[in-house]
């Protein structure tokens, strides 16, 4: 049924994330953070404290396609709220709230009500998932975590740094743009069908964050395809915001 495959959908989307001789990159963009490798190379992952965006979303969820409106809000370390909206219908189909402890989902579709524990994610993404990595995979920053492992190779060609490796049964891939940003990030589990490509362009300042506008994600869990290509609309940085969650007493809680 399309309700549950667009909660589906939303959840798994931001579940995952030959060279020359090296060269040195430096980065001084306003809004981001730095990460210095041992390598001499400079990563620049964007500093913030919240995020809320809006993007229109094309989604491939098997042999169905669906245009969708997702609101998507980060306190940074803490919470990833998403509102999904059917498009066709204009009507608020469901709500995610994601925690490092957590995930709850509101089928408003359906009125019912899911709260399972952040493990919950391992089902279309693997253990190898954290929250770090979601929300790292939304702001299109490279994570740090996964860099942390002495089975990481660095390199350079003319307009592009590679970054690849293996830890902890995933195997992973970024490609940085000329402003150490990533424009490509490919996450494997090695030895399973689980796999994630998120591929960004359109990078644009806003107020001083080089974000990239256009994302396209692609899940592979098992039985599991979804291609989704998000087009954001809205950016803010650093504006306090809200995250509505409040399951009504008439939903069926769901197990």
């Amino acid at each position: 049924m399309w309700s549950r495959g667009i909660i589906i959908m939303s959840l798994a989307i931001f579940l995952f994330s030959s060279c020359a001789s090296k060269k040195k990159v430096v980065g001084d963009k306003t809004g981001t953070n730095p990460v210095m490798l041992n390598d001499g190379y400079t990563i620049n992952n964007l500093d913030f404290h919240t995020f809320n965006g809006r993007a229109k979303t094309k989604v491939e969820f098997g042999d169905e396609k669906q245009d969708v409106t997702l609101h998507i809000r980060i306190d940074r370390d803490k919470a990833i709220w998403i509102s999904v909206t059917a498009t066709v219908v204009n009507y608020e189909a469901a709500r995610i709230l994601i925690t490092p402890d957590t995930v709850k989902i509101l089928n408003k579709l359906q009125s019912e009500y899911i709260v399972k524990p952040f493990s919950y994610i391992y089902k279309y993404a693997g253990e190898g998932i954290n929250f770090a990595m979601l929300q790292d995979l939304i702001l299109a920053n490279v994570n740090t975590k996964l860099l942390r492992t002495e089975n990481l190779t660095v390199a350079s060609a003319a307009d592009e740094v590679q970054l690849v490796g293996v830890i902890n049964g995933l195997s992973f891939q970024y490609s940085l743009n000329e402003n150490n940003r990533p424009k490509v990030f490919r996450l494997n589990a090695i030895g399973a069908n689980e796999n994630i490509e998120a591929f960004y362009s359109s990078f644009a300042a806003v107020t001083g964050y080089n974000f990239p506008q256009n994302q396209n994600l692609k899940v592979n869990a098992g039985a599991l395809s979804i291609n989704a290509i998000l087009n954001y609309n809205k950016l803010e940085f650093n504006e306090p915001i809200e995250m509505p969650f409040t399951a009504p007493a008439k939903y069926k809680v769901v197990n």
